[in-house]
């Protein structure tokens, strides 16, 4: 009501101010109830305002009481009555507001608190339940029996399985490499390992063999129950964010990671162990070591040397009496992780970090040879427990130089025996149209596509080559014809060739005026590289000179000889990588002379099969006496 509104008016209404303060007890009685309006009044001290006679001491006490102010004002003048009345019926109006807002809330919040005890309640009868009856109920049980169903349905053991050597005894061509693999760990003081070799040759195996024979010695730190953990660096997959890292391990934060529901409730990390703690006291086999992650591989070396692996968290309190004991271990003290680290890769040395190789002892594989891969399959077969046809391991050996591949095309034709025989009750035997078959159907090329000649051929020669850690043949050859202009002379070499290979031509055309006293500008010389083979590197240098000598004079070389070696501008044969490498080439392409620089007279593996004649030569003058057994005409001294 407004306080501005005219008395008269008021008045002829029949609100005087009289009947507006009885309403407003009246109000004020239903809204607080009268005892409590009492009560209050005696409070404020206006109760015996309140009984007054006079009408202004009246509207005093309910302008305290409303206002809740016992020293409020004076007895108001009669004409400023209406106006503090209307005053006080704006405040009991908003009094009556918040009194019906406040009832709302509290029947809402009431409602909401009924509803969360309801809850609470079933939670708890659920949680009895589950108490009681454990976490399965009849779907979870359903699967469970599905789940054993499949698990009967087993197909038994693998050919992998079956095939994979189980002793050391049983590994072909690696001896070298399992003795020393036994030396750097079969000690009391057993070191971190790198090993090297192509794919295929027994790496892992021969790790897990060699482990398995230490542990079973007695006189080493690797007890009976010591793990091999295996794990592939192409298939790791980890976050820098420590997210996720199942080789270090890492920390699930209850908010963001997800810990343990137990856990999360208290606000409590929750530490997930990686690969380097479950191989503690034994071994981490870490294949294509070479593929992981540079970042990742410094900190698995911090591991190595501390030997323990370290959570941080920031929501880890230590002071929290809610922290399990072994949370509050794994973050003061760390998880142990004392392992001894083998790493396999196919790459060459030098593509491996420096930090890593440091603290490694290196073991090399060698290449399988052909007489290796037939042993593998007569093995194989043996385990298969068939007979197979002759002649079948040494066309096996034709297509691969792997052992694993060599035991699929064994497998492959297996099946292709087995399927034959039906529901006979005779021993499966694999014939040679079986791996024809097998070739056929699995697109296969031979793996040593260059192998020696029947007969000498003038300017042809097969110089050695090597890619990661298999060594191969490739056939050179050259032609010289005088030039129709002397002196103008052309000279053609191989498009893909490198620029390094191009130079080793130069190089060789330097060295044939030095010996022979002939300028290549007189002739127009092409030298090809056959198959259209890229030439990596100056290695190439022995064999494009000698193939040139041999054009140049007429001179047929050797059918089954293979040489390597860089040549300088004044006839010396310098030293080339992968020599072992080459050579195992050079016997898998049938070459059974073999030419190589002095200074890699040392690099001669001990292995090579007897018919494998191995020569050093420190100069190409040396080169053509060992070939032809003669000296040139008109050859100068080169000084060695």
């Amino acid at each position: 009501m407004s306080s501005e509104a005219d008395p008269d008016d008021l008045a002829a209404a029949g609100l005087d101010p009289e009947r507006r303060l009885g309403i407003l007890h009246g109000f004020l009685s239903n809204l607080f109830g009268a005892d409590q309006l009492v009560l209050k009044a005696r409070k404020m001290g206006v109760l015996n305002l309140m009984r007054s006679p006079r009408l202004g001491e009246r509207i005093l006490a309910l302008q305290r009481l409303v206002f809740e102010d016992p020293n409020l004002g004076s007895v108001p003048p009669k004409e400023e009555q209406l106006h503090i009345l209307g005053l006080i019926e704006d405040e009991v109006a908003d009094l009556a507001a918040r009194r019906t807002f406040e009832e709302d809330m509290d029947q809402r919040i009431m409602a909401r608190m009924r509803d969360k005890h309801r809850d609470y309640v079933k939670d708890l009868r659920r949680e009895i339940l589950r108490e009681e009856q454990g976490p399965e109920n009849a779907a979870t049980l359903k699967r469970l029996a599905e789940l054993d169903e499949i698990e009967k349905r087993g197909l038994g053991v693998s050919a992998l399985s079956v095939l994979r050597p189980s002793r050391l005894s049983e590994v072909v061509g690696q001896d070298p490499a399992i003795n020393s693999l036994l030396a750097k760990i079969g000690t009391p003081y057993p070191q971190h390992v790198l090993l090297y070799g192509p794919p295929g040759v027994g790496k892992t195996t021969v790790a897990r063999l060699v482990l398995e024979q230490i542990k079973s010695s007695g006189r080493s730190p690797f007890d009976s129950e010591a793990p091999f953990i295996e794990v592939d660096a192409t298939t790791l997959r980890w976050d820098p964010r420590e997210i996720t890292n199942p080789l270090l391990g890492s920390v699930h934060d209850p908010i963001y990671q997800g810990s343990r529901r137990d856990l999360a409730e208290d606000g409590i990390p929750e530490p997930k162990l990686g690969l380097v703690t479950k191989a503690h006291g034994g071994v981490l086999f870490l294949d294509e070591i070479g593929e992981l992650d540079t970042l990742l591989l410094n900190k698995l070396l911090k591991v190595l040397e501390d030997k323990k692996i370290v959570f941080e968290s920031s929501y880890f309190d230590e002071e929290d009496p809610r922290v399990p004991e072994y949370v509050r271990r794994l973050f003061t003290q760390g998880a142990p992780a004392d392992f001894i680290l083998i790493g396999a890769t196919t790459r060459s040395p030098e593509d491996i970090p420096v930090a890593i190789r440091s603290r490694c002892a290196e073991v090399f594989f060698d290449p399988l040879t052909a007489t290796h891969i037939q042993q593998i399959v007569k093995q194989a077969s043996a385990r298969l427990k068939a007979t197979v046809e002759a002649g079948v391991p040494e066309e096996i050996s034709r297509y691969t130089v792997e052992g694993r591949k060599a035991i699929q095309i064994l497998t492959d034709a297996f099946g292709l025996a087995w399927q034959r025989i039906g529901r006979r009750r005779s021993k499966p035997k694999i014939t040679l149209e079986d791996v024809h078959s097998v070739v056929r159907t699995n697109r296969l090329t031979t793996a040593v596509p260059v192998v020696a000649g029947d007969k000498p051929v003038i300017g042809r020669i097969f110089g050695l080559g090597v890619s990661g850690f298999l060594g191969s043949c490739l056939e050179l050859e050259a032609a010289a014809y005088p030039a129709r202009v002397p002196g103008k002379g052309s000279l053609r070499f191989n498009e893909v060739a490198q620029e390094s290979a191009r130079d080793s031509v130069f190089n060789a055309g330097s060295v044939i005026r030095l010996l022979l006293d002939k300028d290549l500008q007189d002739f127009d010389v092409h030298v090809n590289v056959v198959g259209g083979a890229t030439l990596n590197g100056p290695s190439a240098g022995l064999a494009i000179s000698l193939a040139l000598v041999s054009v140049l004079e007429g001179l047929p070389i050797p059918p089954d000889l293979a040489v390597t070696g860089e040549v300088s501008i004044q006839g010396r044969v310098r030293p080339v990588g992968g020599v072992p490498e080459k050579l195992y080439g050079a016997v898998q392409a049938r070459m059974n002379k073999v030419l190589i620089p002095w200074e890699n007279r040392h690099e001669i593996p001990d292995d090579l099969p007897s018919g494998v004649e191995v020569l050093a030569v420190a100069t190409v003058e040396e080169a053509v006496q060992r070939i032809w057994d003669r000296t040139l005409p008109e050859v100068k001294e080169v000084s060695s």
